[in-house]
């Protein structure tokens, strides 16, 4: 039998090894998981948004506006691009800075039972002094491959520290 561990430190406990500005490359992808979009998630956003417009729970008014079913709100489908859903955040432990920036552009509809599948990309990376910023295209796509969204994340990332 392995001899056992006699201590446990909660902060060595990680699901990645932390990575600086200067780690991140072009092009990388943070893909996040995917999500099928039910009725009980649009009732739940809807809930905690306020958000009470018909098209959202009214399969009928929806069809008499031109929709096949429930339109999922917009904002629920930027949220699925929270960059907590995925590893990101577990590899900035020690040197995210701040979340300061996001926006998107909605460009097809989702409907309930759509399945979507989210990812951030690093777009762009503008080095400061001690601290750059990531700037993450952030996309959705369905079930068929549609793009659904896009937009921007931008985060503040410390660079590596100098050790003394």
């Amino acid at each position: 039998m392995a001899e056992r561990k006699t201590t446990f430190d909660p902060a060595s406990h990680r699901l990645g090894k932390n990575r600086w500005f200067e780690d991140f490359v072009l092009g990388e992808c943070f893909p996040l998981p995917s999500r099928t979009m039910t009725d009980a998630l649009f009732a739940a956003f809807q809930l905690a948004s306020g958000d009470n417009h018909p098209i959202h729970y009214d399969v009928e008014y929806c069809e008499r506006h031109g929709h096949r079913g429930l339109l999922a709100h917009g904002m629920q489908v930027f949220i699925q691009t929270a960059a907590g859903a995925g590893l990101f955040p577990h590899v900035v432990d020690d040197s995210l800075v701040a979340f300061t920036e996001a926006s998107c552009k909605f460009l097809a509809p989702v409907y309930a039972g759509d399945t979507v599948y989210p990812s951030l990309e690093v777009a762009r990376l503008e080095p400061q002094t001690s601290t750059g910023v990531l700037t993450m295209s952030a996309t959705v796509h369905n079930q068929d491959s549609v793009l659904v969204m896009e937009g921007q994340h931008a985060y503040v990332i410390r660079k590596r520290p100098v050790n003394p």
